[in-house]
């Protein structure tokens, strides 16, 4: 699916030089011979990061954390509210009012206004 993926981006992208690649991030399940080399092919410098090197780097590193990305983090903290977890709600409008006060009380405990 990488190649689809790749032929079917809708933002028209400038075309890579030698002194502006374009870089492409990519996460452990793309690391592969073949996603390399279609990565290539389409001009891009590919970042993927090797399987099992996090936990090298957390293995000779004290006090290095994992990172984790803002997305999968966010959705972590909304799996703790049950009602978001587990749709209940028959009606989109409750279910989308509720994940908004879900969202509303994230922020707020982030910015640290709720204590």
């Amino acid at each position: 699916m990488a190649r689809e993926t790749l032929e079917h981006i809708a933002i028209e992208r400038p075309d890579p030089t030698p002194d502006t690649p374009q870089g492409l991030c990519l996460d452990k399940g793309y690391d592969d011979d073949e996603v390399r080399a279609l990565l290539t092919e389409f001009g891009f410098t590919a970042h993927i990061r090797a399987r099992g090197e996090e936990a090298q780097t957390l293995k000779h590193e004290a006090g290095f954390k994992a990172r984790r990305w803002v997305v999968e983090r966010t959705q972590s903290w909304m799996n703790r509210f049950r009602r978001v977890l587990i749709r209940w709600d028959k009606k989109v409008r409750n279910y989308l009012g509720f994940l908004h006060l879900v969202c509303a009380y994230i922020i707020y405990r982030q910015a640290g206004l709720l204590g």
